[in-house]
């Protein structure tokens, strides 16, 4: 209800400034015991050596250096995940780079990797209260040639593996310059060989096993679908997130915003991501856990996420469209079977 009220005042103010004005808005509900607090309730899902508390987290974007744990936490999330970070601070792309389109429901962004490097995301952890589920998503500097890029992903791997429940390898982005093309067979098989060999040792270091994920776009051809996701096979990647944002604008054609270059999230995002996420499931045959995202909007659209095939799904635009309820409510529907009255 409050969020209702407050959206449209957010939304009066460029997309950046009420990013930020939201997070402001959250810490103090969090420190006036507004909110949940701690994860809803729900039977935890035992994926990827990983108990999660429930089966709704954060997608990546939203706290791309970690500065927010604790009050992100205080939504009810089962698990958070943070990024993209890149070995070396970059400022991202110029202004303006987001782009709100209301009447579908959607967003466009070309916001290119800013962040403040990994160091200072590390820092950021560490001095959060956060315990729970962290993703820690990572990705390659603007200036890195693409052929140079696995440097920077062994950087980041190697420098959050001990404070990372998973890691999520984005390859997806359509903002930073031939970043898609790490999805192709040979720089794909290349990328994998290197990171699952890295990993190996990582675990002996630190005694631990931190899970690899990657993060794909969602348009891909179906044979290319099915060629990535024998790879994920070969190489016994532990979970695929499905997917990035588009460069679809089927949905948004007529409105303001809709030819902005970068990457379209939101509601007509989400049957292109399910199918991507239906095509993954029959290739896959659970063998590989599927993470969704992309057009939940709603705790149907979480549902229909599930039964394509996800085992977790991940909010964010349908955060910023209709405000924290929308965690309790997908929560409600996916692990405890209700529906919201």
């Amino acid at each position: 209800m409050l969020y209702t009220l407050l959206r449209p005042l957010l939304f009066k103010l460029p997309p950046e400034t009420a990013h930020r004005a939201t997070f402001y808005l959250i810490e103090q509900a969090r420190k006036l015991g507004l909110l949940p607090g701690h994860p809803f309730a729900c039977q935890p899902r035992h994926l990827m050596g990983l108990d999660f508390p429930n089966p709704v987290g954060l997608a990546a974007g939203l706290d791309k250096n970690g500065e927010y744990l604790d009050a992100l936490s205080a939504l009810g999330f089962g698990f958070i995940e943070v990024g993209t970070v890149t070995p070396q601070p970059q400022p991202g792309n110029a202004l303006p780079r987001l782009f709100r389109i209301p009447q579908a429901e959607a967003i466009i962004n070309r916001m290119g990797f800013n962040n403040h490097g990994v160091d200072q995301l590390i820092d950021n952890i560490k001095s959060a209260n956060y315990k729970g589920i962290l993703g820690i998503n990572i990705g390659k500097n603007f200036a890195t040639p693409i052929e140079k890029a696995v440097d920077d992903y062994l950087i980041c791997l190697r420098k959050v593996y001990d404070y990372a429940s998973y890691i999520t390898i984005n390859i997806s982005s359509p903002n930073t310059k031939n970043l898609r093309q790490l999805q192709n067979t040979e720089e794909l098989e290349n990328l994998l060989q290197q990171l699952k060999s890295e990993q190996k040792k990582l675990t002996g270091t630190y005694g631990k096993y931190t899970p690899l994920v990657i993060k794909i776009a969602p348009d891909l051809e179906l044979e290319q679908i099915d060629a990535l996701a024998g790879l994920l096979l070969k190489h016994q990647v532990d979970g695929v997130i499905a997917t990035n944002t588009t460069l679809s604008r089927v949905g948004v054609e007529k409105f303001a915003n809709a030819q902005q270059s970068g990457g379209l999230s939101g509601a007509p995002l989400a049957p292109r991501a399910t199918a991507v996420i239906h095509r993954l499931q029959t290739t896959l045959q659970g063998v590989i856990p599927i993470i969704g995202v992309g057009g939940i909007m709603s705790a149907t659209d979480a549902k229909d996420k599930i039964a394509a095939g996800a085992s977790l799904v991940q909010v964010y635009s349908g955060l910023i469209y209709h405000g924290p309820n929308l965690v309790r409510d997908a929560v409600q529907v996916v692990c405890l079977g209700t529906d919201i009255k």
